[in-house]
């Protein structure tokens, strides 16, 4: 088996939202394509991934470092030892090669967005959905194939804010959500605490409404925020700070009471193992988002497993950051704490397939092999502009 063809699209993402810092109007993801020499109903099987939402695309890292790297390789050193899959650990060694330690900025998404690919491909090659490639390859024995999901969304927009936001939770309600989270930092205190008001409205109590400021505030702005916000004893207060500045983290957790969030923006063992030594998270609340996509994929991702563990924190606590399918598939495959899902934003990436249908606060991949991207509607002018 080998590797005929990789490729990269860049696809804009749809909208104009903003949170408390980013207009994601400008923003672009990378989708990847491995193609192999494998035919099945006479086309060759392909493995499909992108990176995550809420960066930018990486065609260029990925076309004159990565991509070279992996065509050069002796196709042999890239399979597992059976040779009917890849082992996308030594894929991630293989686009690795010549690369320092550090630096975990775009390259992280780039080796993502491949390595992901690859685990797409082995679950097609086994005609299987890839959380059930992913359990196996891990040692994870899973209790049960869905996990907690909440609506991500509550961005500002202009008009009215309190009942444009109600309106909105109120959709995704309909859905089949039950819990939600929003976005702060972006307003005055006082209309975000309004906001916040109006989002309990339809959630009905704190426990199923977060509130994400996108490392907006300084440590005497977040301390404000987090006074104003610990009365209603949300589900948590997402990256109140800098997410890099693991002291004013930790400054922000000593006097907030309620649960935090964070680390969708860490990108590598090293650096969840700093956030865990210095940021003063809690292993008895605290919540963790990082995103395989944005972290080299699943190999590094195993790595930081083991840090979380290596500190005594629980799985329960991981919820990956992207809102779509491919990190359905992980935080199953893992058995994590469960997911966000973007069911109004970030098309064509945001959200799951028609047919993971969310219910009692909890949401099941498909059955498709792989990822199952190709079964969403919204991505599917795009795969196929991928394919062509």
């Amino acid at each position: 088996m080998i590797i005929k063809e990789l490729r990269e699209l860049t696809v804009p993402l749809r909208g104009n939202i903003s949170n408390a810092l980013v207009n994601f109007s400008e923003h672009t993801v990378s989708l990847v394509a491995v193609v192999t020499d494998v035919v099945r109903n006479g086309k060759p099987v392909t493995g499909i991934a992108f990176d995550s939402i809420g960066r930018y695309a990486q065609g260029g890292l990925l076309r004159e470092r990565f991509f070279p790297r992996l065509l050069a390789a002796r196709p042999e050193s890239l399979l597992d030892a059976s040779g009917r899959r890849f082992d996308p650990a030594k894929v991630h060694a293989c686009a690795m090669r010549n690369e320092k330690p550090g630096g975990h900025g775009d390259r992280a998404a780039a080796v993502g967005a491949l390595e992901l690919a690859f685990w797409d491909l082995n679950a097609k090659l086994d005609d299987e959905p890839a959380f059930q490639t992913i359990s196996r390859a891990h040692g994870v024995s899973r209790l049960r194939d869905d996990v907690d999901v909440y609506a991500a969304g509550g961005y500002y927009y202009p008009g009215d804010p309190c009942a444009i936001l109600r309106d909105e939770l109120l959709r995704y309600r309909d859905m089949g959500f039950s819990a939600f989270k929003m976005k702060i930092g972006g307003a005055d205190l006082a209309t975000d605490v309004a906001r916040v008001e109006a989002a309990l409205e339809v959630a009905g109590d704190g426990s199923r409404l977060a509130v994400d400021a996108n490392g907006r505030f300084s440590v005497d702005e977040a301390a404000a925020y987090g006074k104003a916000m610990a009365q209603y004893g949300l589900r948590w207060f997402e990256e109140a700070c800098d997410p890099l500045d693991f002291d004013a983290n930790r400054r922000f957790i000593e006097g907030y009471p309620g649960a935090v969030a964070t680390g969708e923006n860490l990108f590598s063992a090293a650096d969840v193992r700093n956030l865990l030594r210095f940021g003063g998270m809690r292993a008895d609340r605290d919540i963790f988002q990082m995103d395989a996509g944005l972290s080299y994929g699943l190999t590094e991702y195993g790595r930081i497993l083991a840090e979380m563990d290596a500190h005594g924190y629980r799985r329960a606590q991981l919820y990956p950051h992207g809102g779509h399918l491919i990190n359905l598939h992980i935080a199953v495959g893992l058995q994590l704490g469960g997911c966000e899902a973007y069911p109004g934003v970030f098309q064509p990436f945001g959200g799951y397939c028609d047919d993971c249908v969310a219910g009692d606060g909890r949401i099941a991949p498909s059955s498709a092999p792989g990822f199952g991207l190709e079964r969403k509607p919204e991505l599917r002018e795009a795969i196929g502009q991928l394919l062509a």
